[in-house]
């Protein structure tokens, strides 16, 4: 695969992954409220269990790394999670006083996410 080509795929799954991020969000929003960073934790936490699916099956050749592992793992994961906006969130709930709230999204999110990851891949084992 030329470099043009990989290019375009990362921007094809990037685009996708930076919509379903949006859109996760603001669900979050609607339906947990601002109260605290729901739409990262969620972003993040299914990113990490398709991070984990995607993994596994490419190391059972379930499915094949091209073009799979740049549409997905870099291109649509890449724009769904964040490590940018989890710090920003942290830094806000510290700013605001939220001390407790901004160790437990650091917590849910580390564990959850790395959980989740190790599920997806366990899924997937034969």
């Amino acid at each position: 695969m030329n470099q043009f080509m990989l290019l375009g795929f990362i921007a094809f799954g990037g685009a996708f992954g930076a919509c379903a991020r949006y859109l996760i969000s603001e669900l979050c929003v609607v339906l947990l409220g601002k109260g605290f960073p729901y739409g990262t934790l969620t972003v993040n936490i299914v990113g990490s269990l398709i991070m984990g699916v995607l993994m596994s099956s490419l190391n059972q050749g379930i499915i094949e790394a091209a073009p799979c592992r740049p549409i997905i793992g870099l291109g649509f994961l890449g724009a769904l999670t964040t490590f940018s906006t989890f710090s920003m969130d942290n830094v806000i709930l510290m700013q605001q006083g939220e001390v407790i709230k901004a160790g437990l999204n650091i917590l849910l999110n580390v564990t959850l996410s790395i959980t989740a990851c190790f599920i997806g891949f366990q899924l997937m084992k034969s």
